[in-house]
């Protein structure tokens, strides 16, 4: 925070400096455009991401009133650096035997200067958080999105999602039907056929149907899975997603997993992320390998998953669709990168705390 307040004050010369040459020509492309750049500098300085901001044509406007609030803050910092000196000052005079303005170092001018020396100090970095606080504020304000289309826009998204979310269950729903009917439920009447068989004097067929009965058991197993994976709630994320690598048909290598726990909100989506993106590359795409990562980035969970097949990805396809759906009930985004010839990249970007996905 002090360093972006002392750089802040630095870079509101810079500012104002080329408000006063570029002022005759306000008006010009150039202008504008550099005033962008130096708008989008100064959010980075202040740690916003670029993604709350939104080109509304005030850059000029936020340079011209974060100008003095930048020198006000080069005056904060600057009698906070004075304070420091002094204080230093009179310790080293002190300790080398010497007076400092004529005060000798006695326990009550020792007390009185010490309290005053933290009083000033208190009310000195107040001052730079102060500034810092009104900086962001005032970047928010001027150079993200009107807050009246922002609400217009966040209505439309939740409406969006939620027939999402409705369209995504009823899929779902459809697929555990399909799965359990056409292989599953085919699997125990083949199997009930050949006991019956064996029963009338062939117990070779008894083999067959133990077969059958560990294969039905297998698929039984996979569309639970599917419908959740009772893994993720006992042993975390990094375990479930060990169980997804441990059933593909090609080489998942899981890279990277958050040690701690995350909402529970959010593994599930990640976990269905990575699910489907494997399931769809292991069949689609004739890939030899799929490397999968979660980590955090921005106070985002990243879920990426990449494979080196023919590429193609469809991103409105059934599969990635869904996984879009279930990305944005979260408020999240979802990225398919898959150029013809490959490799495909799934990218899911989750927000990570209970608070942002309970708000949604």
């Amino acid at each position: 925070m002090l360093c972006a307040v002392v750089l802040g004050a630095l870079t509101a010369l810079a500012e104002l400096a080329f408000l006063l040459v570029t002022l005759p020509f306000l008006g010009q492309a150039g202008v504008r455009a550099t005033a962008v750049r130096l708008a989008s500098l100064e959010a980075r300085r202040l740690g916003i991401p670029a993604r709350e901001l939104e080109p509304r044509g005030r850059e000029l406007r936020y340079l011209a009133l974060r100008v003095p609030v930048g020198i006000l803050g080069g005056l904060v910092v600057g009698l906070l650096a004075v304070g420091v000196v002094t204080g230093v000052r009179i310790v080293w005079m002190w300790s080398a035997g010497e007076t400092f303005d004529g005060m000798a170092p006695t326990a009550p001018i020792v007390l009185y200067l010490g309290l005053a020396g933290l009083v000033l100090l208190f009310l000195d970095l107040s001052g730079v958080a102060g500034v810092y606080a009104l900086e962001r504020r005032l970047a928010r304000r001027l150079l993200g999105p009107d807050p009246t289309e922002a609400l217009r826009r966040r209505i439309a998204e939740l409406a969006e999602s939620r027939a999402g979310i409705v369209t995504a269950v009823d899929a779902e729903r459809r697929r555990i039907e399909r799965d359990l009917h056409d292989g599953l439920q085919q699997r125990l009447v083949a199997m009930s056929m050949l006991v019956g068989r064996a029963r009338r004097g062939r117990p070779e067929l008894l083999e067959q149907a133990h077969e059958q009965a560990q294969q039905a058991l297998a698929e039984l197993r996979e569309v639970a899975w599917r419908v959740y994976p009772s893994a993720l709630d006992a042993l975390g994320l990094g375990e479930a997603l060990a169980g997804v690598a441990e059933r593909a048909s090609v080489p998942v290598h899981v890279r990277a997993v958050p040690c701690e726990r995350l909402p529970m909100a959010v593994e599930t989506v990640a976990y269905f992320v990575v699910s489907e993106a494997v399931t769809n590359a292991a069949k689609h795409s004739g890939a030899a390998r799929i490397t999968v990562d979660v980590y955090r980035e921005d106070s985002m969970i990243i879920v990426r998953v990449r494979d080196d097949g023919t590429g193609g990805a469809v991103p409105t396809g059934g599969g990635l669709s869904g996984l879009a759906r279930r990305v944005a009930a979260l408020d999240g985004r979802f990225e398919v990168d898959s150029p013809a010839g490959g490799p495909t990249t799934v990218t899911a970007r989750l927000p990570e705390t209970e608070h942002e996905v309970a708000a949604q």
